[in-house]
Order: C-alpha cells, then sequence, then structure tokens
C-alpha cells in the first residue's frame, strides 16, 4: 500500500487521564477515564475518540458505497459507533456496536450497502478478525 496520510499524535501525562496533541497542532484534548474505570468522566476518553473515528470513516465509505451503486441518499445517513471497553481474566480489550440509519432506502439495499462500507472501511478492516464488530441497519 502507499501511504497517503499519517496522522501523528503525542499522548504524555497519566495516559489515559493525560494529554494528547497532534503534530500538526490542530487535536490539542485532554484526556480523563470514563466514571466506570474510575475516572471523573469529564472529559474525553480513548474510546470515544476510536468511535468518532471509526463513525465518521464508516460514514465515508457507505456513503462512497450508495454512490458506486447508483444508490440515491434522499436523506442523510446517519452513523453511530458504541464502542465498549471491557475486561476479562486476561486483560482489557474492546469491541464495537455500529447503528447505520438509512432513511428512505429500502431494507436489504441498506443492508447491502453497510456490508460494502464494512468491506472497505479502513477502521473495519483494522479490527477485522481482532475485535468484535456489530452492525445494526435501520432502514426505510
Amino acid at each position: 500500500m502507499t501511504v497517503l496520510y499519517t496522522a501523528e499524535v503525542a499522548s504524555s501525562g497519566d495516559g489515559r487521564k493525560g494529554r494528547v496533541s497532534s503534530s500538526d497542532g490542530v487535536l490539542e484534548l485532554e484526556l480523563d477515564a470514563p466514571k466506570e474505570v474510575g475516572g471523573s468522566g469529564e472529559r474525553t476518553n480513548p474510546e470515544q475518540l476510536f468511535a468518532a473515528g471509526y463513525a465518521a470513516c464508516f460514514h465515508s465509505a457507505l456513503r462512497l458505497s450508495a454512490r458506486e451503486a447508483r444508490v440515491p441518499l434522499d436523506a442523510e445517513p446517519v452513523v453511530t459507533a458504541r464502542v465498549h471497553l471491557e475486561r476479562d481474566d486476561s486483560g482489557y480489550g474492546i469491541s464495537a456496536d455500529l447503528t447505520v440509519r438509512m432513511p428512505g432506502v429500502a431494507e436489504e439495499t441498506a443492508r447491502e450497502l453497510a456490508d460494502r462500507a464494512h468491506a472497505r472501511c479502513p477502521y473495519s478492516r483494522a479490527v477485522r478478525g481482532n475485535v468484535r464488530v456489530g452492525i445494526e441497519v435501520v432502514a426505510g
């Protein structure tokens, strides 16, 4: 593969309760762990950042799949990502659930477009075989 872009972000401080900043200065965030794992929950956390990136990337892949299939999107689709921080006897892990809302698109077509998006989305490809990803399609 040819590298088209490289995002560079550094983490400093106390990890989940530290700070992240991008090399171009666009991203500057203080982090905190979610309340559920001992943080205050008052700032963003790594799982939210992953969910934001996954939702946006999948949404772009969905729109591209619709254009290629010549499926008109009369109403704006919405992709919601829920990233779960999990723990078992071997340690921490993540899983994800995506909800793909496609108003005005037939259910079978919406499912096909979501499957195509899942096959091409770089986030989906990166976690395939390693992270459970559920996809719910809401059409009509």
